[in-house]
């Protein structure tokens, strides 16, 4: 039935009529759980998550006023529906002030329920895809279709084809700015959990203290700044793919917690007590090379396990140069077009095919947004190509001109070099560090490091 997947915990202290409510609500096609009192519902939250809660105001011992609290505080997800015999607007008043969907005052029609459980579910629906979206504006990722078809990507996406159904592990291992991300997603939209959500989490870019928090959420209270129960990534994506990028970057005090959770699904916020569940499928990946992690002492062994039942490797973009004629129409045409429609002349693109590429398709995508807003006529010439001083190839001489075509300097130490290559980067990108970063293929507080060395300015 369209339903069998909703669960519902349906309180109440007559027997009578919880017997009804179970039977309507089963013939719907919902899977539904019973509790007799305030007592046996928290016991019963206490040990499984619930898509909704219809829950009685009047019981003894404890009232539905307080189990609405407990779960608002602990699932923030799960919606609630009071159901009462009594028109007490006060009462009313309350719940909603404590976070209820709805109150429904007794008698009330089945047909009159689903109507606003449906509406409760729907709202439920809307707050996941809001905290999915969030995440997804939060990433720093290249974005945009897959493009190419090189013989290495080919094999590549060959391999993911047969890969996506199934709910194995995948370490998608390759260089800063090769599209890892896109691989995981793809594999994500051609799974069986498609119609649910792709959640991703840069290990990198989220300090230690904080990872925990944002993987497995925390409890009210857990910390200093915690002033309400927080979901972490792992519960919003229950049932659909979690995506761990730069997963080598975890530190050695949290990887036994992610361990635990790829064995058996299990995890507990920080700051609480009890166990919970969830069901993902885990997508990981990274830059580095996590057998010489392991080997240092840094990775767990156990953990690399966990994480490579299956492992794709997405090739550089200096091993795939059949692609770059294409990446470099795709992004003129979806990057550059709302600032005008632009070309690029053969020479300029020879340029680019014949460059290495150390900072990969991220970097090819910055070198193109900067030449097409400092080319003129809408074409872009070899002088409007940005590329470090000594990585540079040289190209033929135009013989119609006494100038080379290329800037290549003649002797240029590699101290040089590497300033000029920063310094490009950071400019190609308006001193975004994070992104400057990932394109060099080196920690933030490298970068950090090399500014100040260099004595580099924004100016």
């Amino acid at each position: 039935m369209i339903n069998e997947s909703i669960s519902i915990l349906a309180v109440d202290d007559e027997e009578s009529f919880l017997e009804v409510l179970n039977a309507a609500l089963s013939a719907e096609g919902y899977r539904v759980e019973l509790a007799h009192d305030g007592v046996g519902a928290i016991n019963t939250l206490q040990n499984r998550v619930f898509d909704l809660v219809l829950l009685d105001v009047k019981m003894p011992r404890v009232d539905g006023i307080e189990v609405l609290r407990f779960a608002r505080e602990h699932y923030l997800d799960t919606q609630v529906i009071m159901l009462t015999g009594v028109n007490d607007v006060r009462s009313a008043v309350e719940c909603m002030q404590l976070g209820a969907y709805h109150y429904i005052t007794k008698p009330y029609s089945i047909s009159e329920l689903t109507a606003v459980i449906d509406r409760a579910l729907e709202r439920k629906r809307l707050l996941i895809e809001n905290k999915v979206l969030k995440s997804e504006l939060a990433r720093h990722a290249f974005a945009g279709n897959i493009v190419g078809q090189s013989k290495p990507m080919l094999e590549l996406l060959t391999i993911a084809s047969k890969v996506a159904p199934t709910d194995s592990p995948v370490l998608i291992q390759g260089a800063s700015g090769t599209g890892k991300e896109l691989i995981a997603t793809f594999l994500h939209q051609n799974s069986l959990r498609k119609n649910q959500q792709f959640v991703a989490l840069n290990c990198a870019s989220i300090p230690e203290a904080l990872l925990e928090s944002e993987l497995f959420g925390h409890e009210k209270g857990a910390f200093t700044d915690a002033i309400a129960a927080k979901q972490g990534l792992a519960e919003i994506a229950n049932g659909g793919t979690l995506f761990l990028d730069e997963i080598g970057e975890i530190s050695p005090m949290i990887q036994p917690k992610l361990l635990r959770f790829l064995q058996t699904g299990e995890y507990r916020r920080v700051g609480g007590n009890k166990p919970m569940r969830s069901d993902v499928r885990v997508i990981s990946a990274t830059n580095k090379n996590l057998e010489e992690e392991v080997a240092a002492g840094r990775f767990r062994e156990d953990l690399l396990y966990r994480i490579n039942v299956i492992t794709l490797r997405v090739p550089p973009l200096r091993d795939r140069p059949d692609d770059i004629p294409l990446l470099v129409d795709y992004f003129l045409k979806t990057k550059v077009r709302p600032h005008g429609l632009k070309m690029i002349e053969p020479k300029a693109l020879e340029l680019l095919v014949k460059y290495d590429w150390p900072g990969n398709v991220r970097e090819l995508e910055n070198v193109i947004e900067r030449a097409s807003i400092l080319c003129k006529d809408n074409l872009i010439r070899v002088e409007d190509i940005a590329l470090p001083i000594g990585r540079r190839p040289v190209l033929p001489r135009d013989p119609e001109s006494a100038a080379p075509t290329s800037l290549l300097g003649t002797a240029v130490s590699m101290r040089e070099v590497e300033k000029a290559h920063i310094a490009g980067v950071l400019k190609s990108v308006g001193w975004n560090k994070n992104t400057a970063a990932q394109i060099l293929g080196i920690s933030l507080k490298t970068l950090y490091t090399k500014i100040q060395q260099f004595n580099l300015t924004k100016d």
